[in-house]
Parts: C-alpha cells; structure tokens; sequence
C-alpha cells in the first residue's frame, strides 16, 4: 500500500519564469482566499511558539556583559558573549548589559535583563580613556561579581585588558569553554587546554556559545550612571580624534565591506553593474561561475573558495546559490537577492527577493539612486513581472 502522502496541488502557488507552477511549501490553502492572499492564519499553527521569560530574584548576584554597538546593533560576538552570561545565570542572578553606543535590538530576546545606554561613546569615536572610565563607574554602579566581553579586535578585547590592568582584576582571555563552575582556553600554542574557576574578567572567543537561547530577559532600559564619564562626550586632551577617513568602495577588501552588490551568470551588463556599484558606494563581488568567466577578477570571488564576508548588505544580481556561496555570505546581516528563478537556493537564503530580471533592476535601481540624489521624486509604480518575497533568513 503506498503510504507517501501527495502535495495539495490546491496550496499557493507561483509562477516560475519557465512558466512551470511551483507549490509554496508550507503554506496552506485556505478557503475562499486567493493566490495573492498571505495565508497568514494559516501558517499561525506552525509559527514558533513564544519563549518562556527568565525569572530570577532581584537584590542577587550580578553579571555585566559589555560591548561596542554597530550603528544600534550588536554583532554575532557580542551577542554571544551575553548569551553566555545569560545561560550561566541562576535564578538569583541579574545579567546587566553595558553599550558604548545606542541600541536597537531587542535587549530581551539577546538574554539581558537590564540594559546601558552610553551614546557618547559611540563609534566611530576614538575615546579609549572615556570607554575605560564608564566601564569602572558601572562597575561601581552595579557591582558585578563578573564583567564579561568579546574578545575581538574592534576595541571591546582591548578595553576588557585594559580595565581588567586598571582594577588590578583576574581575567581571563580567549575563552572558548564557560559553564556556571570554570572557563577554559587554551594554552602553549594550542597544544594544551586550561581551566580555571570564574575570574573578575572574562573574555569570550567567537563561537565559544551559541547566541540563540531558549529564553528571554526582561529587557529593561536604565539610565547610566549620573555625573560620570559615561555621559559625557568630547576626546582626551592626550589625543586628537581626526574622525574618519571616506574611501573609494573598490578599494576597501570585501572581508572590511559593509555593502556589497555581487553578480552571478545572470548579470549579462558588467558595465552597469559596475556603474550600479559606484552609483550606490558598494564594493563589488561576483560568484564563482562569473569569475571563471573572465568578467571579475578572482580576489572578488564571494564563497567557501573566494572570500567569506560579513557584510550588513548583500545584493545578489543572478546569482543562483550554490552551498559554496551560501557560505561565503552566512554572516550578512541582510541579503537580498534578485533572480527570475523563484525556487533558487539563494531565495531561502534571502531577507528580501526580488523575482525579476537581473539587467532590467541594476537599470531601474541605477536610475532611482540618481533621481534621489538629485532629488527628484522616485517613480510610484513598480517593474512589470516584478515580484517582492520576504523570506525569514535571520
């Protein structure tokens, strides 16, 4: 008896650009709607199911996760490190998040219960001494039993060594092992790996934790210590902060890029996609077919074998998504992708999906970007035989 259970050929369906229908997965007819219709009742039934909140007792132990913000958000290390301080803490124990910036994300999902504002020592500032200062002031403030940190390169390692000098505190660096009794790291050029009980500072390697938690905090705002340097903005009379230098988006590597355009075998135009590029300030990378056919050189190849980048912007022109590119973009913050094909890989991989043709969008987009700079009034009306899909990549 054949058992296999067949795809209502009735659930919502689009059009492929060979004409061919293609059932959307997971999505339900519902009755009386149509094909345009979002089936959200429907897919409520398998929505995932709201986190439980972390219930602890005030007046207990404290644990304070401090890090840099990018423009209002926390990077993967960051979050990872106030993950660890969330999963590690009992019911007696508070997790305080300290921001030298402003942040956008929601502090409850990220595991802090309560979080720190200091948006005068934002980045792109150069305030090192000021940084320093505000973190020893909330350490008095709050009086954490331990302060932890990512371990990066972009100011937060430097700033957990530095106070840690300051207080005269333990610490403990490139920790790639934490539970509730010890950190671990290792030691003697990788060839050994030691363990400690918790000390006053603790600062994670990338990956030593998953971000993700099962849980949320309670995500509650509060002010910075008053009459501190936390408040204050303006640089040390040690130093000057001549701000930031503005550089041609060619010249910036694609592992430092925040925005890139890259294309695939389907970008036919190079030279509007180039001048699409330059228009929009954006580096320019290419897949591995597009790079193979001569069109790009191979440092701009995007993938498992070109370069791994980590950009908050990624538009793919053509670009069908092999797993070896897939890899190369898995640490953008948001991908869109442009493709005629509905069904290709790089669609489930994609915040934002465009189903249009590749040349025809880098001509419009080119366009709207110079109406905008000159400003004059974007045109209302959308391509014909575009569709928009929204897809839930994180």
């Amino acid at each position: 008896m054949n058992t296999i259970k067949r795809i209502d050929p009735r659930r919502p369906f689009v059009i492929a650009v060979s004409g061919l229908r293609r059932i959307t997965l997971g999505e339900l007819q519902v009755a009386g709607a149509t094909n345009t219709t979002t089936f959200a009742a429907a897919r409520g039934a398998h929505a995932e199911a709201p986190k439980p909140r972390r219930i602890y007792e005030a007046g207990g132990r404290t644990l304070l996760v401090a890090a840099h913000t990018d423009r209002g958000a926390l990077d993967e290390h960051a979050r990872q490190a106030l993950a660890a301080a969330a999963i590690v803490a009992d019911a007696k124990t508070e997790v305080i998040l300290l921001v030298f910036g402003e942040l956008t994300d929601d502090a409850a999902v990220l595991g802090a219960d309560k979080v720190v504002e200091l948006p005068a020592l934002a980045r792109p500032a150069f305030a090192p001494d000021k940084a320093l200062e505000a973190l020893r002031e909330c350490v008095a403030a709050f009086s954490p039993e331990h302060v932890l940190m990512p371990d990066n390169a972009t100011g937060d390692g430097d700033l957990g060594r530095r106070y840690a000098a300051r207080a005269k505190a333990s610490i403990a660096t490139h920790v790639v092992e934490i539970d509730a009794a010890h950190v671990g790291c290792y030691a003697g050029a990788g060839q050994s790996f030691a363990t400690r009980t918790w000390p006053d500072v603790i600062l994670l390697d990338l990956d030593a934790v998953s971000a993700k938690l099962p849980f949320v905090g309670a995500g509650e705002r509060i002010a910075p210590p008053a009459g501190g340097e936390a408040t204050k903005a303006g640089g040390s009379g040690l130093y000057a902060d001549r701000g930031t230098t503005q550089l041609d988006a060619a010249q910036v590597a694609l592992e430092e890029a925040d925005f890139i355009i890259s294309a695939g075998n389907g970008v036919t135009d190079i030279a509007a996609f180039e001048a699409l590029a330059r228009t929009l300030g954006a580096a320019i990378g290419a897949s591995r077919v597009a790079v193979d056919n001569g069109h790009f050189t191979r440092d701009k190849q995007v993938g498992a074998t070109g370069k791994t980048v980590n950009a908050s912007v990624y538009i793919a022109f053509g670009i069908s998504g092999a797993v070896q590119h897939l890899q190369g973009i898995k640490d953008c913050r948001h991908v869109i992708a442009v493709n005629l094909d509905a069904s290709a890989p790089i669609v489930k991989r994609a915040n934002l999906t465009l189903i249009a043709d590749a040349k025809g969008t880098i001509v419009a987009l080119t366009d709207a970007v110079g109406d905008a700079k000159q400003g004059r009034p974007a045109p209302v009306a959308a391509a014909a035989g575009t569709n928009v899909h929204e897809g839930l990549a994180a």
